[in-house]
């Protein structure tokens, strides 16, 4: 029987050894190519971000009349072409950048924030009037607002750090735009690890629900500016908003 017969144990069968060694071999080949963020990856799925697209034109559609600047069905329509054109560009992952792509993407979610921009106006406007309202309405809508505004702002966060989902997945700009615990962990294996969708959803949600950063921060000086933006949106129609509809505010 030769050596390498006799290293085998007769439980763990050749293929396993075979296949652990591959994985322990990638693992340092990615240690040494830096973590996953930094470097080129197969890019994110689509599907996450669409979906939220979805949910925000679903939003928009829901609004009165009175709180859209151009009718309740003009702009979603429109928002919803844009996202047909941007899924069959990268239907299922986004791992390329094109100017296509990038132009619409970011026209898109203009669209979207100048209709929010609108409902957030009438909505002061309608508090500050001292006109008859019903709170019930009022609150809906101020949910409605308070919603959109933070999938709009986890859109701008994702389409704009390092350049966008195809460009972070080319891994060309090494610099991050928001900092992401997992990019600072030594303590915890994260090479494989790289910021989605989700990442960035999370951060627009707690930055709205806290008014400031949690445990993401930003580092360059538009990101900084757009959660101070979203922040006071959020304190509009969150505290503002709520606190009129039950009548806690003097006319």
């Amino acid at each position: 029987m030769s050596d390498s017969a006799r290293d085998v144990p007769p439980d763990r069968p050749l293929e396993d050894r075979v296949g652990q060694e591959l994985d322990r071999l990638e693992h340092d080949v990615a240690a040494l190519a830096g973590p996953a963020w930094r470097r080129m990856t197969d890019g994110e799925p689509r599907w996450p971000a669409s979906l939220a697209i979805l949910v925000m034109i679903a939003l928009q559609l829901r609004l009165p009349d009175t709180y859209t600047p151009t009718g309740r069905y003009l702009l979603p329509v429109l928002e919803l072409v844009i996202l047909v054109v941007l899924v069959a560009v990268n239907p299922r992952r986004i791992s390329r950048r094109t100017t296509l792509s990038r132009t619409l993407g970011l026209l898109l979610i203009g669209l979207a924030s100048l209709v929010n921009a609108w409902s957030v106006v009438r909505l002061v406007r309608v508090l500050l009037s001292g006109q008859h309202f019903d709170a019930g309405e009022l609150l809906t809508v101020g949910a409605n607002v308070w919603l959109t505004n933070v999938l709009i702002f986890a859109l701008w966060y994702w389409e704009l750090d390092r350049g966008g989902p195809g460009a972070r997945a080319t891994g060309t700009d090494p610099n991050p735009d928001f900092l992401f615990p997992q990019m600072a962990e030594s303590a915890i294996d994260f090479h494989h690890w790289e910021p989605e969708f989700v990442d960035y959803a999370y951060v627009s949600f707690t930055n709205a629900a806290a008014f400031s950063p949690t445990d993401t921060m930003p580092l360059s000086r538009w990101a900084k500016l757009a959660m101070m933006l979203q922040s006071a949106v959020s304190l509009v129609t969150a505290i503002l908003v709520v606190a009129r509809a039950v009548n806690v505010l003097p006319l």
